[in-house]
């Protein structure tokens, strides 16, 4: 695998890696040949379960803890990833927290909680990425499918923060294509994840919602992030990917 994505000997931080889209993510960078260095705010013994996985496959795996609604800890775990591993070769912005619900009963710590860790977290790690990243480097955001299709009420807050990554990530492009360093958003669609489950209440729904007629796996996420990260992305930037199973068609 790693002479098809060309993650040899690279370094990794995903943030949010301990579950879901950042633990599949964590490990097939892993996988492909990439040390990796994960964040969590909750859940060490996931943490912990998924730097082992890591280092079954040979390469080094490093735990974090760090709050990304924390500002000095959104940047903070970039440096400890940094100086842990060495370097920074990727960044995968995957962390994100998601409020759901009627637009008049969103209270304004929901507003705040949300933006500060899908956006200005999100931004403040990226800031601290470009100050490590070399010739080559990359920067993957996950997005989600509801900034190309909301398709029913209760998404404001949520799509609100998930689109502001998109303009992050050509604004990123532009002022980081001098020096080789690419950045990319993905979309997902519905992802089988503890939470958001294939066998939820909303899954019917959601899964009628794509064109075909399932949800998604984390791997199948994790192998465009790994893509977009290797050798062979190096002229793919400012770019939005969707892996939806045809959400937005």
């Amino acid at each position: 695998m790693s002479a098809l994505t060309g993650l040899t000997g690279r370094k990794a931080l995903v943030t949010g890696g301990s579950r879901g889209i950042g633990a599949a993510t964590a490990l097939r960078l892993a996988q492909d040949g990439a040390d990796v260095a994960i964040t969590y705010v909750q859940g060490e013994d996931a943490a912990r379960d998924v730097v082992r996985k890591i280092e079954a496959t040979g390469r080094r795996g490093i735990a974090i803890r760090a709050d990304s609604a924390d500002a000095d800890a959104a940047a903070g775990a970039v440096e400890r990833a940094a100086d842990g591993l060495g370097r920074l070769d990727i960044l995968v912005n995957n962390v994100g927290v998601g409020v759901l619900g009627p637009l008049d009963g969103l209270e304004r710590a929901d507003v705040d909680r949300v933006l500060a860790v899908n956006v200005r977290g999100v931004f403040l790690a990226t800031q601290a990425a470009a100050a490590q990243l070399g010739r080559g480097g990359r920067i993957v955001t996950i997005g989600t499918c509801m900034t190309q299709r909301v398709p029913g009420p209760g998404g404001t807050l949520y799509a609100m923060s998930k689109s502001a990554l998109i303009g992050l990530t050509k604004a990123l492009a532009r002022e980081l294509g001098d020096r080789g360093i690419t950045a990319n958003i993905v979309h997902p669609g519905p992802i089988d994840t503890d939470m958001n489950p294939a066998d939820g209440p909303s899954a019917q729904a959601q899964t009628a919602l794509t064109a075909l007629g399932r949800f998604g796996g984390t791997d199948e996420v994790a192998a465009l992030v790994a893509f977009l990260a290797g050798d062979e992305a190096a002229y793919i930037t400012g770019a939005e990917f969707t892996v939806d199973g045809g959400h937005a068609a």
